[in-house]
């Protein structure tokens, strides 16, 4: 598979190296989908210290994300963005292949 289907956002690069940079050990963020959430499924973003058999790594300015074979199938063409603004700051993943979402940002219906 691709592994460029999914691309970070250079605020989102920026936001996972810093992120990553205050946790010792960790390497890396995961983002996986999982099943669940108020419009089907969810994204869940997790620091981790390595990557499993099954990761596609993608990269950018010294930032790593891993996201295992099953959740790129749905992912695919997304980008992760990291968004800073009145409401607050979060991870947002702007997917294509995503029919509705809900209110929360993390959740999706394909």
């Amino acid at each position: 598979m691709n592994t460029q289907t999914v691309t970070l956002s250079e605020a989102a690069a920026k936001r996972i190296a810093s992120i990553v940079a205050k946790e010792e050990g960790k390497q890396a963020l995961r983002v996986s989908v999982e099943g669940g959430g108020c419009s089907g499924f969810s994204y869940k973003f997790d620091l981790v210290e390595g990557a499993e058999d099954d990761d596609i790594l993608i990269e950018r300015d010294n930032a790593k994300v891993l996201i295992d074979k099953i959740s790129l199938v749905y992912m695919a063409g997304s980008e992760i963005d990291f968004v800073d603004d009145l409401i607050g700051q979060s991870f947002q993943i702007q997917n294509p292949n995503a029919v509705a979402s809900c209110g929360c940002g993390t959740s999706f219906s394909i």
